[in-house]
């Protein structure tokens, strides 16, 4: 049984030139402990599509369930419950956390509101969710802007998960990450899912990235779904056009190539000056 069904889902904008359809009428489904990728150009209408299946965005039309209830109109109650259920990994981990509070205070801000723990348990839990996500206790008073990269996008990854939530659209987690840090990042997505049983709406234009992590992928051109299917599949056999040009776009190294190893012995000798 499906965790998430999406049926017909619409989000238009109004503009000065008339509506923009940023999505327009998707529909897909994401099994428990599964990872949909969502690949697409930049403007194609994927980050807007994850941020209305959590009600960040409200939906113009179509139908969102979860768990089998239809959670597409929720009153203030309603949302709240969902919100615990279903999360979001911004893609800046900079903007996406509050420059006056610290990583310590961060985390622990979504136990506090949840009301369900007593201040000996929330800061027990803040503790246990630092080590999870690899931060060191160290940095606990530190700011965001004392931070590197790798390190605030840890704390958004522990505040998503504070609350124990089914369902997490990752808004391209890792593209403002050196690629170093990706793969680290990447790795404790994989772990938390494993662990925790998480399902995973991965939202990237990186197709190398979404294969490493991802059991389905669907693709995305100008608000529309126009191919979805497992990961192995998609890349040996991919049917659109669209799609065919989104992996003949994906850059390869050939290391018989002169040049290559020109440049390759150029960077070992800077490494060792």
């Amino acid at each position: 049984m499906a965790l998430l069904e999406i049926e017909h889902l619409k989000k238009y904008f109004p503009s000065p030139r008339g509506t923009v359809h940023a999505v327009d009428d998707v529909s897909f489904s994401i099994k428990k402990g599964e990872t949909m990728g969502l690949v697409g150009e930049s403007g194609c209408g994927k980050s807007t599509l994850g941020r209305t299946i959590i009600h960040l965005l409200e939906s113009t039309d179509g139908k969102i369930t979860f768990e089998g209830e239809d959670v597409t109109h929720l009153n203030k109650k309603g949302l709240r419950s969902l919100r615990e259920n279903m999360q979001i990994i911004f893609q800046d981990p900079y903007s996406s956390l509050n420059p006056r509070l610290t990583l310590h205070d961060t985390i622990m801000e979504p136990l506090k509101l949840s009301g369900r723990f007593t201040d000996e348990e929330v800061e027990a839990e803040t503790t246990r969710l630092m080590d999870l996500v690899g931060v060191e206790k160290r940095f606990r008073m530190s700011y965001p802007h004392e931070l590197d990269g790798g390190r605030r996008q840890r704390v958004g990854i522990a505040r998503a998960i504070a609350l124990n939530p089914k369902f997490i659209v990752c808004d391209e987690p890792v593209s403002a990450l050196d690629v170093s840090i990706q793969a680290q990042i990447l790795n404790l997505l994989m772990d938390l899912q494993e662990e925790y049983e998480l399902t995973y709406l991965f939202v990237t234009h990186d197709l190398s990235v979404v294969r490493h992590i991802s059991n389905n992928i669907s693709v995305m051109y100008l608000g529309q779904m126009v191919e979805t299917g497992p990961t192995d599949e998609l890349f040996r056999n991919p049917l659109h056009p669209y799609t065919k040009a989104l992996l003949s776009a994906i850059p390869t190294v050939d290391i018989h190539n002169r040049t290559y190893r020109s440049n390759q012995r150029a960077f070992l000798c800077l490494l060792q000056s």
